[in-house]
């Protein structure tokens, strides 16, 4: 397989729909259950209420989006990989880049039934710390922190 470059990139509203449908088809299949926001929301969403808590960083391939991350200091709002790039270092990178830029401690929340996200971050130095189902989705969530050696 040829190595792509992978490009780490600041948001840039052109990328919304691309943005929202590797989002949309890599949650559903994380979770396995239909988004329930229409597309047009989830684009209104990216591009006008996610950005005032979070800086968002996309990964780029060829001019694709394939991975997005929102997060800020001190906790990770969102992580998204695209399915058919998935297990290539891409969540990794992302992740690296914010962990760099933290304030030393940052957390998360993930759905209890998306083991593949709870492998990753557990990889990665985060511990549970909670349990709960604050959600719109009623999916019991597991909460993560990391904290910088």
């Amino acid at each position: 397989m040829n190595q792509h470059q992978i490009i780490i990139t600041q948001y840039n509203p052109k990328y919304a729909e691309q943005t929202v449908k590797m989002w949309r088809d890599s949650r559903e299949q994380a979770i396995g259950q239909k988004e329930i926001h229409s597309f047009e929301n989830h684009v209104y969403f990216l591009n006008n209420i996610l950005p005032e808590q979070c800086q968002l960083n996309l990964a780029l391939i060829d001019n694709r989006v394939v991975g997005m991350i929102a997060s800020n200091k001190t906790e990770i709002n969102q992580l998204y990989i695209h399915i058919d790039y998935q297990g290539m270092g891409i969540g990794q990178t992302l992740l690296d880049k914010v962990k760099a830029k933290s304030s030393g401690r940052l957390t998360l929340y993930t759905f209890e039934v998306n083991e593949n996200a709870q492998r990753f971050y557990e990889k990665n130095g985060f511990k549970i710390i909670g349990r709960g189902h604050e959600n719109e989705e009623n999916l019991p969530d597991i909460q993560y922190e990391w904290i910088s050696k």
